[in-house]
């Protein structure tokens, strides 16, 4: 096997990523988990990377290549077994495979299940990571970029398109280990997220929480795990002097961050969340996604995501924060 770790073995999915969360965890994904984990010592990773075409497959991948795995775009998953070992005895320092599949790998999506059970019996453990985004992102996206959607010919619309595949790639979304909104998200960031995502999936320990600050009158981004409504607090855009400015503003913190009833919010998600950090973390979930939504993203809902995981650090919880509507 030759240096480059980057294969092709069909299309790349390369729309752009112009601006993200995780699966709901569950019983089942949990003892995937931590199966995965047990057989990490003896087998190498198999992550499987899908979802909606646009959403930033091709960017996900280029993250796995630089993290040490071998990454191969749209081959067979039937050859993921012979592909594993052949690359593995060919380089024993590789993490693992990452195999890229979208919707138009039919000979895998229809008997998906019977693959895994494969795999499973052949002792290798598949991690799926769906990649997903906003209706509106994609649309934009594919417009921007002037690049066909692989649903979409002559008699089918592009958001007709979104839907179908959406719709094909239900089950397998239900199925992932972890889903990724990357909506908001800029290429930078999506690499923080994968990276913290693949690494604390492979340790066992690790948890990322991100902070995502929105708007309620753009809609809650996808995504969120929890999500808090703080438009009970007084609104800086109200005040003539702090109209024009953002809640990273010191005067728009000082005004909201005034008030005892934004202190104590932030005292009692904290204690909510020093309570619910090691459930998922027994669950194996190893990303949480918080919204903390006000009317138009810019002030309150960016302050409150600032002070909170200024608090999470402090407590030693990794944290990522984004300011999803906070430009508008």
């Amino acid at each position: 096997m030759t240096s480059q770790r980057r294969a092709r073995a069909g299309r790349v999915d390369s729309a752009p990523l112009s601006a993200s969360g995780p699966a709901p965890s569950g019983a089942v994904r949990a003892a995937a988990a931590a199966r995965g984990r047990a057989a990490s010592a003896k087998t190498p990773r198999l992550i499987i990377v899908t979802g909606v075409s646009g959403s930033g497959r091709a960017s996900a991948m280029r993250v796995l290549e630089d993290l040490g795995f071998y990454c191969v775009d749209n081959m067979p998953v039937a050859l993921a077994e012979s592909a594993l070992r052949l690359a593995t005895e060919n380089d024993p320092k590789l993490t693992g495979v990452a195999l890229g599949i979208d919707a138009r790998e039919r000979l895998f999506f229809p008997q998906w299940p019977r693959v895994f059970r494969d795999l499973e019996r052949a002792g290798f453990h598949p991690e799926v990571l769906f990649l997903d985004a906003g209706d509106e992102v994609l649309v934009r996206r594919y417009s921007e970029s002037r690049r066909p959607h692989p649903m979409v010919d002559g008699a089918v619309s592009l958001v007709d398109g979104i839907r179908k595949e959406r719709l094909a790639l239900a089950e397998m979304r239900e199925r992932a280990d972890r889903v990724i909104d990357t909506s908001a998200l800029s290429v930078h960031e999506l690499r923080e997220v994968i990276t913290a995502a693949v690494l604390g999936a492979a340790t066992g320990t690790a948890m990322t929480i991100a902070i995502v600050s929105f708007g309620y009158k753009y809609g809650i981004p996808l995504g969120m795990d929890l999500v808090l409504d703080v438009r009970f607090l007084p609104n800086p855009f109200f005040v003539p002097e702090l109209r024009p400015l953002d809640g990273t503003d010191a005067r728009v913190r000082d005004y909201v961050m005034k008030h005892a009833e934004a202190r104590r919010f932030i005292d009692e998600i904290t204690r909510l969340l020093g309570f619910l950090v090691p459930l998922y973390r027994r669950e194996s979930k190893s990303y949480l996604t918080i919204g903390l939504g006000c009317t138009g993203g810019r002030h309150r809902s960016p302050t409150l995501a600032d002070e909170l995981a200024q608090r999470l650090e402090r407590d030693g919880i990794a944290v990522q924060v984004r300011h999803h509507d906070i430009a508008h």
